[in-house]
């Protein structure tokens, strides 16, 4: 079976070496390795407001939590705007934290969120905007800015972005990384993604007061940096007064050693994945029966997804599993989940989506005899 997703992990001796010596290092937890890695982050996105937390759905969650601060939060009622089509992690968080839902229909020609919907849906309720770059593909945010000033011409604010980047580490939107346009923006290195780390994520901040709150909110509110200075106190391991309540959400040495490993190589994972892509939308461009995704001039997809509308979705599917290609939707709709039965809403274009949407294997792992079966396969099942 040609796998969808596969574990990337750099076998380079010299790398792993780093790895080995973190384990029997007595430094497990917080320490070098994690300034380190968050060092090579800052160097990639050009930004050195780079937090590194334990999983994506914490960087979500933490993110959500300080921008309580900064917005009138009134639980159940201040509105977060996000998609149905992605991962959970993206919309648990916004529950937990206590925000309300508003679900914003999908754009069939991209799967990232449809912006007309999302002008429309803006009200004065409506504080944050959750974008998701679908399968690393980037959200247009010129059109997005553009939406946050309407809001403030007729609110009186503009609602704060939060990109999900989860699948879009290495994408480009207008020569700029994803992760360099100004929002906050939270990363996956979980296992399956162009850069784990095992499991982890990290926060890029647009501005140092975030971070520097992000820094102690990660770790119980702790500054790991300031040892007691309090003359009563002289127990090295009894911290300062805490002034906020934080998470436990902190990134440790063992999985930022195997982020620094791999990220040697991630401009290999993402080149490999662009040619597979590259070979897709050429060899697939007239194949009667499949729609493919678009593609503009200004952006650079990171390619951790290749997405089809399909016709004959279900026999499709049935098809290359019965030849050995392992295809999926990858993501169930959010909305539909019992969960969420008090946010429904009408999104038509998603409804049209889910019925066509197919995603093919495009990673690093797919050699060139692969790809012409794949496109071989999908030609003979429309013939």
């Amino acid at each position: 079976m040609i796998p969808l997703f596969k574990v990337f992990m750099n076998h380079d001796p010299d790398a792993l070496n780093l790895f080995i010596d973190t384990l029997y290092s007595g430094q497990l937890a917080q320490g070098p390795c994690v300034d380190e890695f968050e060092s090579l982050l800052g160097r990639f996105f050009k930004n050195d407001y780079v937090v590194t937390v334990n999983s994506c759905t914490s960087a979500l969650t933490l993110v959500l939590n300080m921008l309580k601060n900064k917005v009138y939060f009134d639980p159940g009622r201040t509105e977060v705007l996000t998609t149905a089509l992605t991962c959970t992690a993206t919309n648990w968080p916004i529950m937990t934290e206590g925000y309300r839902i508003k679900w914003v229909d999908v754009d069939p020609t991209t799967c990232n969120l449809d912006l007309d919907d999302l002008k429309r849906k803006i009200s004065p309720m409506t504080k944050i905007i959750m974008l998701v770059h679908w399968g690393g593909y980037p959200v247009d945010l010129d059109k997005v800015r553009d939406i946050q000033n309407v809001c403030k011409e007729e609110y009186g604010f503009k609602p704060y972005v939060i990109e999900d980047c989860a699948q879009a580490m290495g994408a480009m939107y207008k020569r700029k990384r994803i992760g360099s346009h100004g929002n906050i923006n939270c990363f996956s290195f979980q296992a399956i993604k162009h850069l784990t780390t095992g499991d982890g994520g990290a926060i890029v901040f647009p501005d140092s007061e975030s971070y520097q709150k992000a820094r102690l909110l990660r770790f119980f509110g702790i500054d790991r940096d300031k040892r007691p200075k309090t003359p009563m106190v002289q127990d090295y391991r009894l911290e300062e007064p805490i002034l906020e309540a934080g998470y436990k959400f902190h990134m440790n040495d063992v999985a930022a050693s195997l982020g620094i490993t791999n990220f040697k190589k991630l401009g290999w994972v993402l080149d490999r994945q662009a040619e597979n892509a590259d070979y897709y939308y050429e060899a697939l461009a007239n194949v009667t029966g499949v729609k493919l995704m678009t593609r503009s001039p200004d952006v650079c997809s990171a390619n951790w997804l290749f997405s089809l509308r399909v016709k004959d979705k279900t026999g499709f599917m049935q098809f290359m599993k019965e030849n050995g290609i392992m295809v999926s939707q990858v993501h169930n709709r959010n909305d539909r989940h019992p969960c969420m039965s008090e946010f429904l809403a009408d999104l038509p274009q998603l409804d049209q989506l889910e019925k066509e949407l197919v995603c093919i294997p495009v990673g690093w792992w797919v050699d060139k005899e692969q790809l012409e079966y794949i496109v071989n396969k999908i030609k003979e099942f429309y013939e």
